[in-house]
């Protein structure tokens, strides 16, 4: 339906890649980024459930430092994607191209 470029296909993918991988180290980071105490709430009613969370020990400084780089990538490709050229090819239905660029790579067989 739409003839995108190559590199913009290309950056979306990479968008989606990286994406997905920071949310897999994030995944693995404590809850909070500085050092917190933990808490616990209070007892649900008709249930023993009490929420909380246990002490975090904060990022160090590889995480941290991992955890930027991510989302500078994240804001480089995003910025790559949403200032392509080709959007302003488009006389309508941007919202529409975009939406499948997001899925073009799943009709191509690209694994993400």
């Amino acid at each position: 339906m739409y003839d995108f470029p190559e590199d913009l296909r290309d950056a979306q993918l990479a968008l989606h890649r990286t994406r997905a991988a920071y949310e897999r180290y994030a995944a693995g980071l404590p809850w909070s980024a500085e050092p917190m105490p933990g808490w616990e709430g209070e007892k649900q009613p008709y249930t023993s459930f009490r929420s909380g969370k246990a002490d975090s020990p904060g990022y160090t400084a590889e995480q941290a430092a991992e955890v930027a780089r991510y989302r500078a990538e994240l804001l480089r490709l995003s910025t790559q994607v949403a200032t392509h050229s080709y959007w302003a090819t488009l006389d309508s239905g941007v919202v529409d191209a975009r939406m499948a660029l997001k899925h073009a790579h799943e009709t191509a067989g690209e694994a993400v």
